[in-house]
């Protein structure tokens, strides 16, 4: 006899680190960092076109922009630069989608991508929604970043990079050397970076 199968198709992954999630109502407890790291680390920035023997990762992307934000804000505190370095973790369960083309297809990405970003950020300490401010604050970084990674990995001119991202202000002074050598990392690299910044926030 046929096994019977439920008629709702199925909504969770299962991580490496055993936990299942429900993709339609995430639970904080079963997020972990280092499936989040795991899988970043493996999402390419620019859909892998990119220079470089590796592609340049989500992993990098988010260390970057909590970078960026702490060097625009040295006053952002331990909270603020955890929700910089986590605020493309949804991106470990459905991928990086370059902008253009979710505004193509028009379907509301941005609900699901909030829902599960909630989640985290209760995983991990955080109000469930970064205030108007912070918010603000982490599209500023992560503009600056995509510039960066535009013109130095991605084959943009810098008149290109500046007409979509904007010019990057005030990178520049001490610690600001590192903004303008980005260098693709293997996966595992990538991940030992992202824990390694997360454990010096969290």
């Amino acid at each position: 006899m046929p096994r019977a199968t439920s008629s709702q198709p199925r909504a969770w992954q299962r991580m490496l680190s055993g936990r299942r999630l429900d993709l339609l109502d995430p639970s904080p407890l079963d997020i972990e960092i280092e499936d989040i790291a795991h899988g970043l680390a493996r999402v390419a920035r620019w859909n892998g076109q990119t220079a470089g023997d590796h592609a340049f990762s989500v992993a990098q992307h988010c260390v970057l922009v909590e970078q960026i934000a702490a060097h625009l804000d040295p006053r952002l505190d331990r909270q603020g630069r955890l929700a910089a370095l986590l605020h493309d973790a949804p991106e470990y369960v459905v991928g990086d989608m370059i902008s253009p083309f979710k505004a193509a297809l028009g379907l509301d990405y941005k609900a699901f991508e909030r829902r599960l970003l909630a989640a985290i950020h209760i995983r991990f300490g955080l109000p469930p929604a970064c205030s108007a401010e912070l918010e603000t604050e982490i599209k500023k970084a992560d503009r600056m970043a995509a510039y960066l990674e535009a013109t130095q990995l991605a084959g943009f001119t810098v008149p290109e990079g500046e007409k979509f991202f904007g010019r990057p202000r005030r990178l520049s002074g001490e610690g600001s050397q590192k903004f303008h050598r980005l260098k693709p990392l293997a996966p595992p690299e990538a991940a030992a970076i992202y824990l390694k910044t997360f454990q010096r926030l969290a």
